[in-house]
Formats: C-alpha cells, sequence, structure tokens
C-alpha cells in the first residue's frame, strides 16, 4: 500500500491544473470525506483560479442537499457512502458552479462508522465533464483516517488527469 506523500499530492494537482488550463476548462470541487483537501491541494498551486472554479465541503446530508442538491430519498435509500449519491453530488457539482469539470468524493475515513456493508476505507469518487455522463467508482483504501483521506485526493486528482485523457507519466 502506497500512501502519497504531501510531494506527490502536490504533483497530482500541478498536472491536473496543466492538463485543465491547457484545455482551457474550470474544475470544480465536491468533498464529503476529504474535507476540502483536493481543493486545498489545488489552492496551494499559484495561477490555479485560471482553472478551478470552486470547491464545496458537503459533509452532513442537510448540506449534500443544500449545496449539490442531492435528493432526500437517495440519502436514504442508499446512504451519504453510496454510487447514487456520489452521482448526485458531482452532476449538482456542475450545475452549482460556473466549471466545466467535477470531482466528487463520499467515504468512510475512520476510524469509526462503518458497517458490514460499508467498512471503513469505502469511498466512492465520481467525475464528471459538463454535458457528459457521470463515472462513479467504489474503493477500499487501507490505512489510518489520513492514509485514507490521502489515497482519496490522490485517486480523485488521477481521475481528474483520466478524464482529461493526460494521465500518463503521472506519479502513481
Amino acid at each position: 500500500m502506497h500512501i502519497p506523500t504531501d510531494a506527490d499530492l502536490a504533483e497530482l494537482a500541478r498536472c491536473a491544473g496543466a492538463a485543465l488550463q491547457a484545455q482551457r476548462q474550470m474544475l470544480v470541487t465536491a468533498e464529503s470525506c476529504t474535507g476540502g483537501w483536493i481543493a486545498k491541494c489545488i489552492t496551494d498551486i499559484e495561477g490555479a483560479s485560471a482553472w478551478f472554479d470552486c470547491g464545496m465541503v458537503a459533509y452532513s446530508y442537510e448540506a449534500k442537499q443544500a449545496l449539490l442538491g442531492v435528493h432526500p430519498k437517495t440519502l436514504e435509500q442508499f446512504g451519504a457512502v453510496s454510487r447514487e449519491t456520489v452521482v448526485e453530488m458531482v452532476s449538482g457539482a456542475l450545475v452549482h458552479s460556473g466549471a466545466t469539470v467535477a470531482v466528487a468524493v463520499t467515504g468512510i475515513a475512520g476510524p469509526g462508522g462503518g458497517s458490514a456493508d460499508k467498512p471503513v476505507g469505502t469511498v466512492w469518487i465520481g467525475w464528471k465533464r459538463r454535458g457528459g455522463y457521470a463515472r462513479a467508482e467504489v474503493f477500499h483504501f487501507d490505512g489510518d483516517r489520513e492514509a485514507v483521506r490521502r489515497q482519496t485526493v490522490a485517486t480523485a486528482l488521477r481521475g481528474v488527469l483520466a478524464l482529461l485523457g493526460r494521465l500518463e507519466g503521472v506519479v502513481e
């Protein structure tokens, strides 16, 4: 298990920024379990305002509904950590921003909160381009709370690069 370092995360954010800027795209983040860490990595880069629109941290059910338009029935039926919820989060992020590319994350970073169905380390990540279809994937990360969150941030940024066709040669 490779836990991404601060340098790894900074490099992924820099690569994502370069790809977004080259394609004249703007990114929005919708974060739950990472608490804004993806947006932090992005805004650590000078000039990020050229390709980063905004980040939304929607931790509670109420915030997911108000900020991202997640339907109460989705949360009631599937829970916050589900394909259905992350798809609504990533779609809502585009609706509620001026961005053209979105990434959303929701998961159980631990140490508590897990269940037999959704153990600690279960994370759903969604990506979407404006006008396109959402792609959502579930991951099962190992380690403590910080390790799960670091792996989530790195995977989310790699997914942005993949969405933009720029993943080759990027740090693992």
